[in-house]
């Protein structure tokens, strides 16, 4: 039987709590784990991300997939960006921290799903931002068995503001970004530019996926207007023992939207997830 159980909350360690979703078939054991991270104003439950887990679940895995403790929702309503302040709060150093506190959260000894899954098995999925954040994160953690990335952005640095608009960025503390379908003005504080300087080294995505040793599936749309081609392409330069798979025509999120309100995905999307089961069940 399938099981989803929504809304689990776990500790970060950033005073924030995360909140977690997973999906399982409770007649199987030894069931490897997909751990799927969001990216930038994203959410778990964003678009047809609840089908994806449903599809994983079917074929076989047992599928975690969590807010990040500063994406902007709250316990209270998970979905869209009501705590802006925690947004404004939010950068890479905290994610990580997140993501290391799911792993220990689902590898854990008295994990209440222990009995379903196979802790030496475990895959990580990033979405966009959270491409960097789980390959960083592969670099680092021996508990990782496999990576893919999907649309995911190939260097941090250069997505920051340049020139006279990172000194009025300075000056003024925080500077905003519109979300083009809530839009709410997103704030950024400039402790997001600090944080990755004073962590560049470990935040360079470059050098952490030439230290990869486990399988990463690099997936991208070939008409994705928000991460170009090119940056697939980088990563795929920088650890040429990885797997490159284009989506011919799809843009960044696969031909998914929010809301999703049906019970398949969409062309592209169940292309994707297809050839990531197949990657992962190797």
């Amino acid at each position: 039987m399938m099981i989803k159980k929504k809304d689990i909350i776990i500790e970060g360690k950033h005073q924030r709590p995360i909140l977690m979703d997973v999906f399982y078939d409770d007649q199987k054991k030894q069931q490897p784990i997909i751990i799927f991270c969001h990216g930038y104003k994203g959410f778990k439950d964003w678009g047809a991300w609840d089908v994806v887990a449903n599809t994983f679940a079917e074929a076989g895995f047992f599928f975690v997939k969590f807010n990040f403790s500063h994406n902007g929702g709250t316990i209270q309503q998970p979905i869209d960006f009501p705590d802006l302040e925690a947004f404004g709060n939010n950068n890479y150093i905290i994610e990580l921290d997140d993501l290391e506190s799911v792993l220990d959260w689902v590898t854990a000894t008295d994990f209440e799903y222990r009995q379903y899954l196979d802790s030496n098995e475990i895959t990580l999925i990033g979405h966009s931002r959270a491409g960097g954040i789980t390959t960083i994160k592969t670099s680092e953690d021996t508990r990782i068995t496999k990576l893919i990335t999907w649309a995911s952005v190939s260097d941090y640095e250069k997505r920051f503001p340049k020139g006279e608009a990172l000194q009025t960025w300075k000056n003024d503390g925080i500077y905003y970004i519109e979300n083009g379908r809530t839009k709410q003005q997103m704030p950024h504080y400039f402790q997001f530019y600090t944080s990755f300087i004073e962590n560049k080294e470990r935040l360079t995505i470059s050098k952490a996926i030439k230290k990869i040793k486990v399988p990463h599936l690099i997936i991208h749309g070939t008409e994705d207007p928000t991460v170009n081609i090119q940056e697939a392409e980088e990563l795929h330069s920088w650890n040429p023992n990885s797997e490159l798979f284009f989506v011919k025509g799809a843009d960044h999120v696969f031909g998914t939207k929010h809301p999703w309100n049906e019970e398949i995905l969409p062309e592209d999307l169940y292309n994707v997830v297809a050839k990531s089961i197949a990657f992962a069940i190797l």
